[in-house]
């Protein structure tokens, strides 16, 4: 089918001439002929992905944004998004408990810059000659994370010449959560190697396992040994919204920095991530050029409202507009709602599954959304364990899945982690997803998988 549809678009791009009507052009791309074609992300039945549905005020704030085209560097071309970013990012940081919302901040273009950001920032902060003489300039540093934290961090390492010899993993407990005592272990192991450790990632919910590590013991830690301490809050951010689960947070007021992603727990459309900052001024400070054809310090208003030149991008799109009207309709309890719906249904699903035969948790309990399971085929259920059987059922969700997407019915990721073999990861994010999509996936994983 992907060939097919790319031939079908090669032929009419190599066929349409440059003289074509507009409106001819646009029926050769109707919805028919390209959504029909593509995977259906705001389904109920997609759980394939962190971000998934489709917010209709949302969506009525994308086009509204698309329809004004300008851009976010500065106020006098984008006064009106200028001003909404920067009341949202303060009742943002407000929800993280900074005292009266004070902080910087951005919306960048996704969680991993926004990790990017953090890092950058926390490099600033203690080796701010770094900005102008290089990574020459600083001892060895060294970043620390968990071994189930996103890989955007040791992307950032890369990015920013630390190197991924030096982004430390840090172990976890069987519920992917990071091991406190760990962590201090591994700041004094590399400070007797002479390097200097720097920044220290703590995951709110984690991509695979929706782990929550404990972020007060966390940060007890890092003010101990005066690190950086930021959240990665980009999945499970959202939590902070719900007074039943903003507790799986406690601790994250004490972060020096935050990523908090609403295209995904919140489901704003993509994307819609932001960097939130603790620190007053540390934004500019670390990323500004000064650039005097955009930035010109004697423009007729307050030139501390353009945000250009604290950003590591010049041209950024406005994604404020749909989030900030998201968050005007429904109010924080509309999102409250959201957010609790969807952590019911994924008890719902683990309530279902935990004793049905031919199932098998990866975990016992979700603490996000995220459901991890084994589905086991009759063929599988009396076969003693050993390395013949691991192989076995390291194929069978591989194979489900790929029929679940040539018939089109319903789409559910599937992954290994550390020495455990392929198991379902099952999230959800949409708050139309019903108890019977899930009474559905759970009929179809059996069908799918009854012969194999």
């Amino acid at each position: 089918m992907i060939v097919l549809f790319t031939v079908l678009l090669l032929v009419q791009l190599t066929s349409s001439s440059s003289s074509s009507p507009p409106l001819d052009l646009l029926k050769q791309v109707s919805p028919e002929g390209i959504l029909t074609r593509a995977v259906s992300s705001c389904h109920p039945r997609f759980f394939n992905q962190l971000s998934s549905g489709l917010d209709i005020i949302g969506l009525a704030g994308e086009w509204l944004t698309s329809t004004a085209n300008t851009n976010m560097f500065t106020y006098e071309i984008a006064p009106v998004f200028v001003l909404m970013e920067q009341l949202t990012l303060k009742k943002m940081r407000e929800m993280i408990g900074w005292p009266g919302g004070e902080g910087d901040g951005l919306f960048s273009p996704g969680g991993a810059i926004s990790n990017m950001y953090s890092v950058m920032i926390a490099r600033y902060k203690y080796f701010p000659e770094v900005k102008t003489k290089g990574m020459s300039a600083a001892p060895r540093l060294v970043l620390f994370t968990s071994e189930h934290s996103h890989y955007s961090i040791k992307k950032a390492g890369a990015a920013l010449g630390f190197g991924t010899d030096n982004v430390i993993l840090l172990s976890t407990d069987e519920r992917g959560r990071v091991i406190p005592a760990d962590l201090e272990a591994k700041i004094i192991e590399a400070k007797q190697k002479g390097y200097v450790p720097l920044f220290v990632n703590a995951t709110a919910g984690s991509t695979v396992y929706g782990a929550f590590d404990p972020i007060s013991e966390i940060a007890d830690i890092c003010e101990k040994y005066n690190l950086w301490l930021h959240v990665d809050g980009a999945w499970g951010g959202g939590l902070l919204m719900s007074r039943k689960h903003r507790h799986k947070l406690n601790g994250i007021e004490r972060a020096n920095s935050v990523t908090w992603n609403p295209h995904k727990m919140m489901g704003a459309p993509l994307q819609c991530s932001a960097i939130l900052v603790r620190e007053k001024g540390i934004l500019a400070g670390c990323n500004s050029m000064c650039a005097g054809y955009l930035f010109q310090p004697d423009k007729q208003y307050d030139v501390t409202y353009d945000t250009g030149d604290k950003a590591i991008q010049c041209g950024r799109h406005v994604d404020i507009f749909k989030f900030w009207l998201m968050w005007k309709a429904k109010g924080t309890v509309g999102f409250e709602q959201h957010i609790d719906k969807c952590l019911d249904l994924s008890q719902y699903l683990y309530n279902k599954i935990k004793n049905r035969e031919g199932y098998q948790m990866v975990f016992d309990g979700p603490q996000h959304t995220n459901v991890c399971f084994w589905y086991n085929p009759p063929s599988l259920r009396g076969m003693p364990d050993g390395e013949e059987r691991r192989e076995k059922l390291h194929r069978v969700a591989p194979k489900i899945k790929a029929m679940m997407m040539e018939s089109g019915t319903t789409m559910v990721g599937y992954q290994p982690q550390g020495n455990k073999v392929n198991f379902f990861r099952m999230v959800i994010s949409n708050p139309a997803v019903t108890q019977s999509d899930i009474d559905f996936l759970i009929d179809e994983i059996e069908r799918l998988g009854h012969d194999l």
